[in-house]
């Protein structure tokens, strides 16, 4: 894994320092897992603080942990930046900092102009007021004056759809409602900088398109965003950079198609993995033999050279070496293959050359069999395969329970379910 530097970061962009909207600098925050030790930490942080005597600490106490380590980039007019990594990376964490919500234990955010916080569902409404209160409350908060939200409150209730509900006590919302209005009041204070963290994922799809047609707009208007979402099409399509976060630290920066390709391979395959694909198996007494043993599993590329894992959308060969021990009177098998995704119930694949009436032949010593696939329809991630070797339709002559492999992204696929061919055209038809 590695971990790029600021200078590599701030190589990225050749524009004008004036442009600079928001800077961080090596920030880093600690959190500690243990609650008592939390409030004492606090209680002691806090008096450090009023007294003047507390200084910024880049060493972790007993219990605590980086949800932040040495972050550092920076952001331009009118850019957009995605932010991805598993729960628990750091990402809603370096919002918030950047909000001025909270303090890092080191480094510094310099912001240029004004941030809007869309980070938490109501964004910070409150349950008891009504709407029509909580949109003053919010962007007064956000530093309009009440007759610049006066002059846009039309507007926010026009974008937030809400209705008559609008005098209506905020606790009363569902979870959508409370995230239009609160995006409506946060885009409609004209920030300099928008915060926004997967409260867009509870909207219908037709509020999302509308919420990222007016993202859009802002971008064109000069705004600067940072948007956090796992799903990929929202950062592909809004962004034009994105950040990779693990464990607090910043993976990697730059164009969003490989950020996400990274993203992707490290999410749904993982280190510990690396090793499968490829089984090798102890030749079987003479006993135990019905005269066809399974020797080997793998998977070869286009080119027929043996891989540790398919890719999707690329040709590969699903290879079964076998060895024939004797003259047990077999000219032909069948080949059958069930495939499911580690973690799932269903069946991702069900093949049978039984079923598909293609006989198999057979040759005395070692040879393969072979399963060509001309696209790799399985999404990334992680699968078992149950392999059978049939003499017809019932008769097993061997089997493998659980061939473990991976399947790596070619692409992002991380919304869809299987690989789909395919072709793009823009046709004059003449005929209509």
């Amino acid at each position: 894994m590695t971990i790029i530097n600021e200078q590599t970061i701030a190589a990225k962009s050749q524009a004008n320092e004036s442009d600079i909207v928001l800077s961080v600098k090596g920030v880093s925050k600690k959190f500690c897992r243990d609650l008592k030790r939390s409030l004492m930490y606090g209680v002691r942080d806090i008096t450090s603080e009023l007294l003047g005597l507390r200084e910024k600490s880049d060493k972790l106490r007993e219990k605590e942990f980086w949800a932040l380590n040495n972050v550092s980039f920076e952001l331009r007019r009118g850019e957009a930046l995605g932010l991805v990594g598993k729960n628990g990376s750091g990402k809603s964490t370096l919002l918030r900092i950047i909000a001025g919500l909270i303090k890092p234990d080191t480094g510094c955010v310099e912001v240029n102009g004004r941030v809007a916080p869309l980070i938490a569902l109501g964004a910070g409404f409150n349950p008891i007021l009504t709407g029509r209160e909580n949109i003053y409350a919010n962007m007064a908060i956000l530093g309009l004056s009440k007759k610049e939200i006066d002059e846009r409150f039309d507007e926010v209730i026009e974008f937030a759809e809400i209705g008559d509900a609008i005098d209506s006590p905020v606790q009363s919302y569902s979870s959508g409602m409370a995230a239009r209005l609160g995006f409506a009041s946060a885009i409609h204070t004209k920030p300099d900088i928008l915060l926004i963290d997967e409260v867009l994922a509870v909207g219908d799809i037709k509020f999302q398109s509308k919420c990222y047609r007016r993202l859009h707009e802002l971008k064109q208007r000069g705004t600067t965003f940072i948007l956090v979402s796992h799903h990929p099409q929202h950062i592909l399509h809004a962004c034009s950079h994105a950040i990779y976060l693990s464990k607090g630290k910043l993976i990697e920066f730059g164009e969003p198609i490989s950020i996400m390709n990274r993203y992707e391979e490290d999410l749904f395959i993982g280190t510990e993995v690396q090793n499968l694909g490829t089984v090798s198996l102890q030749e079987k007494k003479d006993s135990e033999s019905l005269g066809f043993d399974i020797t080997s599993i793998f998977f070869r590329n286009s080119q027929d050279e043996i891989i540790d894992s398919p890719i999707t959308s690329e040709t590969a060969s699903l290879c079964i070496g076998y060895k024939v021990v004797k003259d047990n009177g077999v000219d032909t098998v069948h080949l059958s293959l069930a495939v499911q995704e580690i973690g799932k119930e269903d069946f991702a694949l069900r093949l049978s050359s039984f079923d598909d009436d293609v006989p198999l032949d057979v040759f005395s010593g070692n040879h393969e069999l072979q399963v060509r696939f001309p696209y790799v329809g399985l999404k990334p991630g992680m699968y078992t395969m149950q392999i059978y070797i049939k003499k017809d339709g019932l008769y097993t002559l061997d089997y493998f329970e659980s061939f473990r492999f991976t399947v790596r992204p070619q692409g992002t696929m991380t919304n869809c379910l299987y690989y789909q061919p395919r072709t793009w055209h823009s046709v004059i038809n003449e005929k209509i």
